[in-house]
């Protein structure tokens, strides 16, 4: 009798989901993901001002508020691979939980910090924390939509990424007008309250669950096996240009060529780069929807050819109407450009194998480690152009490798056709 109940209710839950499916409606874990990462993204923002002002109390320079920055990503990357065996062994949703509010517990010694080692230990221990979430919850949103409804979901949870992001840093500079202490405590607080809710809300067996090392190919993917895919070794790929330009190259050198070659005011620069937020929220609306209509290939090949376009604009840019246009093209084209690789990782494993996620990500944050130090390095040496002609050298392979890319999304649908 009981074992009757619980097969009703499993076909239930079955043709509820079928239901949504048809009606083209996203799994519920798509908009809990999409709501955590918006409130984790106002909470980062909270800090961004603060953060290099609140080291500066303590007396050190440029160099020492630099590393502090640098440790965060650092640990962030170095952690990867341990992240992703923590989430093959105990499952997305709780290390997804674990990761919030150790990265709150983080948050909140570094508002209590007396000096700066203390800043800069409790800072950099955040990014295992971070690492914890971000793996988990890439590996989590792939496993929990089919492939036609992929491009959809990937899109709804970078623009909540995008979205908070955008918030935060206002409401940081109000904070910390009234104590630079303030905005860590309360990133705390939003992110103890985004691990209450990934509790609470992601709670089904098939999410928390352990993944036996026992288990077969099927459910958990090896590092080994997905690098002999193509597709997965052009992902890699893809996350490491994207760090390369859209956070490496944008956020190091462009600045500083903004204000000394063409003579931009701070608040210039900020509308720029804000622009560009606007640009890529409006951007995500449709690209999702892009992508699972009309495949990664074509998406990858859009993305790719706008983040080019930019870089060669910046290169020539003589006058603010060329950085604007550059600011209109990273926009875009980081929108397409993100959702398309994302895609491709869950078209190829559906989120099985948290290393594979991990090895993914990592590839972009090494990429945002490695670009401000060798574009820095040449930026002072030879010239800031000569920086971006590099950037653009190295990114065209970008366009080489969607050239040869085979699309990834067969989903049930379009085999029945």
């Amino acid at each position: 009798m009981q074992r009757t109940t619980q097969r009703r209710k499993k076909q239930l839950a079955r043709c509820s989901a079928n239901l949504k499916i048809k009606k083209g409606l996203l799994p519920k874990e798509v908009y809990v993901l999409s709501a955590v990462g918006f409130f984790v993204a106002v909470g980062y923002g909270l800090i961004v001002p603060a953060l290099p002002l609140f080291a500066q109390t303590f007396g050190v320079r440029n160099t020492a508020i630099g590393f502090i920055v640098s440790s965060f990503a650092f640990t962030r990357f170095a952690s990867g691979l341990v992240t992703g065996r923590m989430v093959d062994r105990f499952g997305e949703r709780m290390v997804l939980g674990f990761g919030l509010f150790f990265v709150a517990i983080s948050s909140f010694a570094s508002g209590l910090a007396q000096n700066y080692p203390e800043l800069l230990i409790f800072r950099a221990a955040g990014g295992l924390g971070s690492s914890m979430f971000s793996v988990s919850a890439g590996a989590l949103l792939m496993r929990s939509v089919p492939d036609f409804q992929l491009g959809r979901a990937q899109s709804l949870y970078n623009g909540g990424f995008l979205i908070g992001g955008m918030a935060g840093p206002a409401f940081g500079g109000l904070l910390s007008s009234i104590s630079l202490r303030a905005p860590f405590f309360v990133y705390a607080i939003t992110l103890t309250l985004s691990s209450i809710t990934a509790f609470t809300f992601l709670h089904e067996k098939r999410l928390g669950k352990s993944i036996k090392n026992d288990q077969s190919k099927t459910e958990r993917v090896l590092i080994k096996d997905a690098l002999k895919l193509f597709p997965y070794r052009a992902a890699l790929m893809y996350s490491f240009l994207s760090g390369f330009v859209l956070i490496g190259m944008r956020n190091s050198i462009l600045p500083t060529f903004l204000k000394n070659n063409l003579h931009e005011s701070t608040a210039m620069i900020g509308y720029g780069f804000t622009l560009t937020a606007v640009v890529q929220a409006i951007a995500l609306i449709y690209v999702g929807r892009i992508s699972d209509k009309q495949g990664r290939r074509f998406v990858l090949f859009i993305g790719s050819s706008l983040v080019l376009a930019a870089i060669m604009a910046i290169a020539v840019a003589t006058q603010t109407w060329t950085f604007m246009l550059a600011m209109i093209l990273f926009g875009g084209g980081g929108a397409f450009l993100g959702t398309g690789h994302a895609n491709v990782v869950g078209d190829l494993f559906g989120g099985k194998g948290g290393q594979v996620v991990a090895t993914w990500q990592m590839a972009g944050d090494g990429a945002a480690i490695i670009a401000p130090l060798l574009l820095g390095a040449i930026a002072d040496h030879i010239s800031d152009q000569s920086a971006f002609v590099v950037t653009a050298i190295i990114f065209a392979s970008a366009l080489a490798v969607t050239l040869k890319l085979p699309e990834t999304r067969r989903s049930k649908k379009e085999e029945t056709n």
